[in-house]
């Protein structure tokens, strides 16, 4: 077997298309797609590359958004984003390949020491293939160029940053690589950092800004109130939260002890987790401050 066997997979199949071309990656580079594009017969009108961006993984090097242009320059191309993307999917017609390999070099074989990939021939009638085709077409929204360049801004100041996470692969909501804690104290700068309008946010507030972004994990395209629910959705899920989604009520200073217990905070960082925690849920939820002694949070609206 050659080196790039997995490669020569993919650029044979392509070479078959007539009518359409579907690329299914998650994370995929630019000469690789460079190539890949090459190998789409020019009668073929048209060519969806669904793909996912996030800021770690593209200031890790895992992908590069800036296929996005690539695909404006072919003229028969269109990138969209799936955030909770992981198949690998390869369609010209009604054939495709589906296996484990994205449009990188090493996945490809394009590149010493490559990775061990598998692809194996469908048909794209296999009721499997047409159930991500359905998922995909369901879930997606467009990769410009525009927000392409927002995602590599934003990946070159977190790669920039010594204490920024690294890579953070998407998984189920609410499930985290590392143990995170709000660090922004202004929740409301979360959403137009997201959008990429960040220019007038000092360069300390915004890695900050960015880090709580990483640890959020919510894919791109999402208007404001879309958003703050999938914010409202992973701050529930924090344990430290525990009390408050189970009785409705969080007593601030009980959360501060729970934080000091754990040895891994001073009482001024726990101190300020739980006021920042405080903010937040103040921002995205229904809740009221309620001064029972030490404060308490308290779902709902409050009473007049």
């Amino acid at each position: 077997m050659t080196v790039d066997h997995v490669w020569r997979q993919i650029e044979q199949l392509l070479a078959t298309a007539t009518d359409r071309v579907v690329l299914v990656a998650p994370f995929i580079k630019k000469e690789v797609f460079r190539a890949t594009l090459a190998a789409v017969p020019a009668e073929v009108g048209e060519i969806t590359c669904v793909t996912r961006w996030s800021v770690p993984e593209v200031a890790a090097g895992v992908s590069d958004p800036e296929i996005a242009e690539l695909a404006q320059q072919d003229g028969r191309a269109a990138i969209r984003l799936c955030h909770n993307l992981h198949a690998k999917l390869y369609v010209a017609d009604d054939r495709c390949l589906v296996g484990s390999a994205n449009l990188t070099g090493k996945a490809t074989g394009r590149v010493p020491a490559p990775n061990i990939e598998l692809l194996i021939e469908s048909d794209t009638a296999h009721p499997e293939v047409q159930r991500v085709l359905a998922a995909l077409e369901a879930n997606m929204v467009p990769g410009t160029v525009e927000l392409a360049e927002q995602i590599r801004e934003q990946a070159s100041l977190m790669r920039d940053d010594e204490d920024s996470p690294g890579v953070v692969v998407p998984g189920h909501h609410g499930e985290q690589l590392a143990r995170w804690l709000p660090e922004t104290r202004n929740p409301d700068r979360l959403y137009r950092v997201y959008n990429g309008r960040h220019r007038h946010v000092g360069s300390d507030v915004l890695i900050g800004v960015l880090r709580d972004l990483a640890h959020l994990d919510i894919g791109p395209g999402l208007n404001e109130q879309a958003f703050g629910a999938e914010v409202l959705a992973r701050l529930r899920a924090m344990p430290e939260l525990h009390a408050l989604t189970a009785a409705g009520r969080m007593n601030l200073a009980d959360a501060q002890a729970e934080l000091l217990a754990e040895g891994e905070l001073s009482a001024e960082q726990a101190k300020r987790a739980v006021e920042t925690i405080a903010a937040w849920l103040h921002y995205f939820d229904d809740v009221h401050f309620v001064p029972t002694g030490p404060w308490e949070i308290r779902q709902g609206r409050e009473l007049a």
